[in-house]
């Protein structure tokens, strides 16, 4: 897998168009900023997940994020890093944090992304 040490890693699924389309506008969003982003794809990449310590499962169902220091996170926190890296977008990292909405996003967000694995046959 190309990683880049100075840069945030952003695992995501190359197999959904969803997923897809939410990186484009995340980099249309980003901007210069969005350059210190590298996507990677974790279709048919288990064992390179395995080995930076992602189940492979879990990067099917939740967005991974590797920060500069090397550190995994996942879910809300992997939106909340990528997002407070954009100006723009930062109101919505701040608001993503808050401990009401948090919890109510991070279950909608399974909702989503279950109901997507189903439908394509992939859970």
């Amino acid at each position: 897998m190309n990683q880049h040490k100075s840069k945030i890693n952003v695992y995501y699924d190359g197999a959904c168009p969803k997923c897809v389309k939410d990186r484009a506008t995340y980099e249309k969003l980003a901007g210069k900023a969005g350059e210190d982003v590298c996507w990677i794809d974790i279709t048919g990449r288990e064992e390179q997940l395995r080995q930076i310590g992602i189940d492979p499962h879990k990067a099917l169902t939740e967005l991974h994020v590797q920060d500069e220091n090397q550190r995994i996170l996942s879910e809300m926190d992997a939106y909340i890093l990528l997002m407070s890296k954009v100006p723009v977008l930062k109101p919505i990292a701040w608001l993503i944090g808050l401990p009401l909405i948090r919890p109510l996003l991070a279950k909608i967000y399974h909702w989503q992304v279950n109901r997507r694995l189903r439908r394509s046959g992939r859970l």
